[in-house]
């Protein structure tokens, strides 16, 4: 036996299991696939986590569709992000071409085009799915503070004002609920009661708001509130035994990643929380898989790093696997990319010294094996991809160049008027379509200041009043009160004072007399 044929039985036996598996495509040897070497991924070890990466263009998308197809077949549920929306043809059976079945029939697959029962889902609205919403009292101040990124001190504070509001009996459904307790809190209404829970600095809360505006930027509006979505509805399965794939549109994620974020902590934190523990199953109970994964981790806090790489290494426990797919290994955070016991590498290109760097680093996380990972990654043809999973033991298989099989669903999107349908005639858009806006923090708070602002103005106005009638009041007793007469004569006139001057009348007696003494000739001469 040759070195070569050594190596194909052992793959051949590496990959040959005894419990329930998924069919990932066929062995590839001196450039010939190897028909009788199936590379499979047994469902028992779905929920130690994956990985599937390569270059842009090199399959992974269609590698996901694949994935996704066989485990609905297997009655898993199956939760996909679509961020480039051309993963909605899976609700769809394909349609055969010559070269579809030239690829198919080379590589001994038995092809036949085959749809899946799929839910199409949009967050808050934003898209033609059906709408996933949560409430702010869901996600929870811890939560949410690492959403926000705040420090430890305004996370305690947050929690400060989580707790005012749930013993006050306001409740948090939406942004504007809690855009509106913090400014009550920290206003002159709301000093006296802030000050009996412990207090809560105008700066801290501005740093608060600050991220509350940050988050809303991005849509974070139409995604908190009403009814909010139940997580166990992920997990169905439809009458024919097949898994339920969802399907989240996201349009636009490179402008707002921090609503995706939010989303995926807040959905895998509620799945943890309510889901039991369960162990080791046959087969997990949901598989996520999160495309264009880069755009999740660049940027992100250390505390959204820290929450994800938790949940990744705890969830497995509650029956859920995860898949991050992404153009090269190194997009995912270290602590994160320990967690994941499957590999599905498409090809990787080194035209940078950044790509040369990713590509070493990526050959060094791989088992020893009879290929030159540095060159072989390099020489992949689209839809080929070296694999390496854990078998039921949980051993590594060995590394094997594999060509992968094609989806049976159909590799295109579905038309928009098909969706649009299809949305529109599901359950889920019953339960979850309407927007519901009750009555809430922001309205109750509203509704007190008003009051107190009615209440303020009703006693300036009585004040106002009180005022007038005094001073009206006050000038009908002055005039009811009789006019006052005085003793004191009136001072004399000019006239009146010549009159009765002594020194004028001895004059008049003495002009006088002198006149009169004339007249009869009896002056002096």
């Amino acid at each position: 036996m040759t070195a070569q044929s050594d190596a194909i039985a052992k793959i051949k036996t590496g990959y040959t299991f005894d419990t329930p598996s998924i069919d990932l495509g066929v062995l590839m040897a001196d450039g010939t696939p190897q028909t009788d070497v199936r590379v499979r991924l047994s469902l028992s070890m779905l929920n130690r986590h994956g990985l599937v990466a390569g270059a842009t263009g090199t399959g992974k998308t269609r590698t996901l569709q694949l994935l996704a197809e066989q485990i609905s077949a297997a009655g898993v549920a199956v939760f996909a992000a679509d961020i480039k929306g051309d993963l909605s043809g899976i609700a769809i059976p394909g349609t055969p071409s010559e070269k579809l079945l030239a690829r198919t029939q080379k590589i001994g697959q038995d092809w036949q085009p085959v749809g899946c029962p799929t839910e199409f889902y949009a967050l808050g609205g934003q898209g033609a799915g059906i709408p996933l919403r949560a409430t702010v009292s869901s996600f929870g101040p811890i939560l949410l503070s690492k959403v926000l990124g705040l420090n430890e001190t305004q996370e305690s504070s947050l929690g400060l004002v989580f707790h005012y509001a749930d013993t006050a009996g306001l409740p948090l459904l939406d942004l504007a609920d809690l855009r509106q307790v913090l400014q009550y809190l920290t206003g002159d209404e709301g000093k006296a009661e802030l000050k009996e829970i412990g207090g809560l600095s105008a700066a801290t809360a501005g740093v608060i708001l600050r991220s509350l505006v940050t988050l809303q930027t991005q849509g974070a509006d139409e995604f908190f509130g009403e009814p909010e979505f139940d997580t166990r509805d992920l997990l169905r399965t439809a009458a024919d035994g097949h898994g339920v794939i969802s399907l989240l549109e996201l349009p636009n994620l490179q402008d707002r990643p921090a609503i995706f974020s939010t989303f995926l902590m807040w959905l895998l934190a509620d799945l943890f929380h309510d889901l039991p523990e369960v162990g080791d199953l046959d087969q997990p109970k949901l598989v996520f898989f999160f495309d264009e994964a880069h755009l999740l981790f660049n940027g992100a806090s250390k505390a959204f790093l820290d929450a994800i790489a938790q949940t990744v290494r705890l969830i497995r426990s509650k029956g859920i696997g995860i898949f991050f797919v992404t153009q090269s290994p190194t997009d995912v955070p270290d602590q994160v990319l320990a967690q994941l016991g499957s590999r599905v590498q498409h090809q990787l290109r080194a035209h940078t010294p950044k790509d040369a760097k990713a590509l070493k680093a990526t050959v060094d996380t791989y088992p020893t094996s009879q290929y030159d990972l540095a060159e072989t990654l390099q020489s992949l043809g689209i839809g080929e991809a070296i694999v390496t999973v854990l078998n039921p033991d949980g051993a590594p298989t060995p590394v094997a160049w594999t060509r992968m099989l094609a989806p049976r669903a159909s590799m295109e999107p579905m038309p928009a008027d098909w969706l649009a349908n299809g949305v529109a005639s599901s359950a889920m858009q019953a339960k979850y379509g309407q927007d519901i806006n009750r009555d809430s923090a922001y309205e109750m708070l509203a509704r007190r200041l008003e009051a107190g602002a009615a209440r303020a103005q009703a006693e300036a106005d009585a004040q106002a009043r009180a005022r007038e009638e005094a001073a009206d009041q006050r000038e009908a007793e002055r005039e009811r009160a009789p006019r006052s007469t005085s003793s004191r004569r009136a001072p004399k006139s000019g006239v009146e004072k010549v009159l009765g001057s002594a020194t004028f009348w001895n004059q008049v007696i003495r002009v006088g007399g002198q006149v009169v003494r004339t007249m009869w000739g009896t002056a002096r001469r």
